[in-house]
């Protein structure tokens, strides 16, 4: 009795001493990167609204996308693309190790994209060069590759919520967005603790954040909660639709020999011939838009698809950003067109949408959840909550992020290997399914046929 509790005294010191430990540590990773977040969203600021006042401002992108694109292969080609993608390859490939010198390219190369019109996010860069800054700090003390993890993952989870504002949804993205269907438990309490930090530190320095709080109906609606599952269905297909042509204008481009300033320069011109004959309310991040939009109005219907492919020849061509704010532009933009074929409430489904396409895109329902109670309120979340889930169900094993790894099945009829990287993975079915699918097929024919005689 005497040796058990020495050991349950033992083992309540040891864990009350590693909870104190990342608390402390946790605190300072979200110090850091609130700061550093708060310096670059002041400048991304600053810069935006200096040259949004310039006439044809966008028509310098193509000059703007070569600058950017030979400043990242030339100084830190690991700070190519969007940066949350990037930080997930770290911890899954390179024990978080990430160098310094991302962070002044990062913030440089990303600052020039947006001010300049390139369709891209602001809260990827703040990731990376959080998780950047975290990686520097464990290296200075010397930390173990474990914790070195650890303390970039709080540098993610800290960049995502001193960016939007949302400390717990940022929190649960970090140690979400790594694994598809899976969450890393024993970084929740760190990973909290840097979302928040770095929240406050980023409001302290005068960033500012927006909240839409919906009014919802106080009783249960099973009329809008049916709706609700229909666009959980279509935002899922969106959500495919987004990482299906970033993938695709990617590969296309990178088929195409020729100089990678060349290419940023073609598509810097496609972007201005877009922006030019077309509009420019999908150029840079589109906040004005997406607040529009969730007050409810209208938008042209194929705005959700111009965003997409807009967001995925910025970054194809060599422009630096993040995907979650071209994500939010789309969610409400699809939510808006849903909401204006059935005729029910746009303010509503833009809302739904703006959150559902990140989770289906992200597979990070639970933090999509949570996102959609910070920024809407605790009456939209029965229906968000199943919006996200059915979206992330729709995806299937895809994601905007290739390095985030599978963990866990989504249905008993496809299979996937647990491990493996979503970027090497290939759709098969299980036999009953392929069975089935045979048979359907078979079916399909003979009814075709049949149609063709008469």
């Amino acid at each position: 009795m005497r040796n058990r509790t020495i050991d349950t005294v033992t083992e309540e010191s040891v864990l009350m001493i590693s909870i104190f430990k990342w608390i402390i540590l946790a605190s300072i990773i979200g110090a850091l990167v609130g700061m550093s977040t708060s310096f670059f969203l002041t400048l991304l600021d600053f810069s935006t609204k200096s040259i949004s006042n310039i006439p044809y401002y966008y028509l310098c992108l193509p000059a703007i996308l070569a600058i950017t694109t030979f400043l990242t292969l030339k100084f830190a080609p690991d700070s190519a693309g969007h940066g949350t993608e990037k930080v997930i390859k770290s911890i899954h490939q390179h024990n978080g190790n990430m160098r310094l010198r991302i962070v002044p390219i990062k913030i440089i190369t990303t600052i020039l994209t947006i001010t300049f019109g390139g369709s891209v996010g602001k809260e990827g860069p703040s990731a990376q060069i959080g998780a950047a800054l975290a990686a520097a700090f464990s290296r200075l003390f010397k930390f173990n590759s474990q914790d070195r993890k650890m303390l970039v993952i709080c540098g993610l989870s800290a960049g995502f919520s001193a960016v939007f504002g949302t400390p717990i949804a940022g929190a649960i993205f970090g140690v979400e967005v790594l694994f598809m269907g899976n969450l890393m438990y024993s970084v929740l309490l760190p990973s909290f603790i840097a979302g928040i930090v770095g929240f406050q530190v980023a409001q302290t320095f005068g960033i500012e954040h927006h909240t839409y709080f919906m009014t919802m109906p106080q009783i249960f609606d099973l009329k809008l909660f049916l709706i609700t599952v229909g666009a959980g269905l279509f935002f899922g297909l969106v959500s495919v639709l987004f990482i299906e042509l970033n993938t695709y204008i990617e590969q296309v481009l990178k088929s195409i020999k020729c100089s990678p300033i060349l290419k940023a320069l073609g598509g810097g011109l496609f972007i201005v011939c877009v922006a030019i004959f077309i509009s420019t309310d999908y150029l840079g991040l589109g906040l004005a838009n997406i607040d529009l939009m969730l007050s409810g109005e209208s938008i042209i219907w194929y705005a959700f698809l111009l965003k997409i492919i807009l967001t995925a020849v910025t970054l194809a061509s060599g422009g630096s950003g993040g995907v979650i704010t071209p994500l939010f532009f789309v969610g409400s933009a699809a939510g808006i067109l849903f909401a204006d074929i059935l005729g029910v409430d746009k303010s509503i489904f833009a809302a739904l949408g703006l959150v559902s396409v990140l989770g289906g895109a992200a597979n990070t329902p639970l933090a999509a959840c949570v996102l959609s109670i910070e920024l809407f309120g605790s009456g939209i979340a029965p229906y968000a909550t199943v919006a996200c889930v059915v979206s992330f169900l729709m995806t299937g094993y895809r994601s905007i992020f290739p390095s985030q790894v599978l963990s866990s099945s989504k249905t008993q009829s496809i299979r996937f290997n647990q491990g493996q990287e979503i970027e090497h993975y290939k759709t098969q079915y299980n036999y009953k399914t392929r069975k089935i699918m045979a048979s359907g097929r078979h079916i399909a024919k003979k009814i075709i046929k049949h149609s063709t005689h008469k």
